[in-house]
């Protein structure tokens, strides 16, 4: 996926299990890499692009990114797609794909026997499974800075966090009613809650919103975020302060 993933699995009564349950969800990844990667010529998405395969003809987990691209174009009110080019030139799942296959990564570790909580963090996009846990945002502004800390307390069953912006990867998010770059000025867009896969997804759309995603976050269950913008000042929705220390 073109990014650096890390683990943290912590209580785990029986540490060979532990170790294969780790073998087997790095192979997961590489397995959606494979699927999903639009760099990669011979991964299902770019033969779906080329048209040698027909969506009918892909594996099942094309079949579930599908589904779950399509409830987030409604959820998001079109505002997250799967589609660039305003659907002309192909689709592209990557805004989702990492998040959910991040968070069926923690899912895979965290059945292991005697585990009490896991991290895994995609690229900076984390997903947490029990607790307690401090998270970093980076200030999108200044390396080595930070924006705020999320804290997860022991109680919490499960949280993710996901930012989308600029600052890692330079200007990659397209606003899918122009088919190019936001024309606000946000710096960098987090989101909290619970499903790393939906997260994700809002953090990618939110962004693309710009300041009007606030008012739209203010609506959505379970789902809490913070913007900073290119000036430097910062926006949270009504609920985010709960997260933070």
């Amino acid at each position: 996926m073109g990014t650096v993933f890390s683990f943290d699995v912590r209580g785990c009564s029986d540490p060979s299990r532990t170790r294969q349950a780790l073998a087997e969800a790095v192979d997961f990844l590489h397995h959606v890499d494979r699927i999903f990667s639009p760099y990669r010529e011979d991964s299902e998405v770019s033969r779906l692009a080329r048209g040698a395969l027909t969506p009918e003809q892909c594996g099942p987990e094309v079949q579930e990114v599908t589904r779950l691209c399509e409830d987030m174009v409604r959820r998001t009110e079109g505002w997250f797609s799967p589609w660039y080019g305003g659907g002309a030139d192909g689709w592209d799942p990557t805004g989702l794909v990492k998040g959910w296959a991040t968070e069926h990564a923690a899912r895979m570790l965290a059945s292991g026997p005697g585990v009490e909580a896991v991290c895994v963090n995609g690229g900076g996009d984390i997903q947490l499974l029990g607790g307690p846990w401090r998270i970093g945002l980076a200030d999108p502004l200044t390396p080595g800075a930070l924006a705020a800390v999320v804290e997860v307390g022991a109680g919490t069953p499960e949280a993710a966090v996901a930012t989308s912006g600029p600052a890692e990867r330079g200007c990659h998010i397209i606003d899918p009613h122009t088919g190019r770059p936001p024309a606000h000025a946000l710096a960098a867009m987090t989101v909290v809650g619970s499903s790393l896969t939906v997260a994700d997804a809002f953090a990618t759309a939110a962004y693309a919103m710009g300041d009007a995603g606030r008012r739209w976050l203010e609506d959505q269950p379970d789902a809490e975020g913070l913007g900073t913008t290119a000036a430097g000042a910062t926006w949270q929705s009504t609920g985010f302060a709960r997260w933070t220390v």
